[in-house]
């Protein structure tokens, strides 16, 4: 079984990560977890999204799918800012070699880190190789 999580984000933040603009996910929590962490978006979007300036969201999101692997590389808390999409006094996950999917996967999303089952990473394509690093 392996060990690869994903992690359910509203659109249009999961959108954004997809395409590698936004690098830094703002949680209330933390986790130990590092290695590959699939993005699903969720099945709501939040309607009063604010963008930096100069990043526009897509025009018609992808909703309840899976649409990219990242690698999640680091968890810190701050009460500094450490970026244009890091929120002050939240933890951040540090994302890094983002890949977006070619097709999104439809699929239930959780709250938290989850497990997706084995019918979904076979859909994605996820090697044992990528789920076991």
């Amino acid at each position: 079984m392996s060990d690869i999580r994903a992690l359910t984000v509203r659109q249009p933040w999961a959108g954004a990560i997809s395409l590698g603009v936004k690098r830094v996910e703002n949680r209330t929590w933390r986790t130990n977890y590092r290695g590959p962490l699939l993005i699903h978006a969720g099945s709501q979007a939040e309607q009063d999204a604010e963008f930096p300036p100069g990043v526009e969201p897509a025009s018609s999101p992808v909703l309840g799918a899976i649409i990219a692997i990242v690698d999640l590389t680091d968890c810190h808390y701050d009460a500094i800012c450490c970026g244009v999409w890091a929120q002050c006094c939240l933890w951040h996950w540090r994302l890094d070699n983002i890949r977006p999917l070619q097709t999104p996967i439809p699929c239930r999303g959780s709250l938290g880190l989850w497990r997706p089952n084995p019918e979904t990473l076979t859909q994605i394509g996820v090697s044992s190789d990528e789920c076991d690093r």
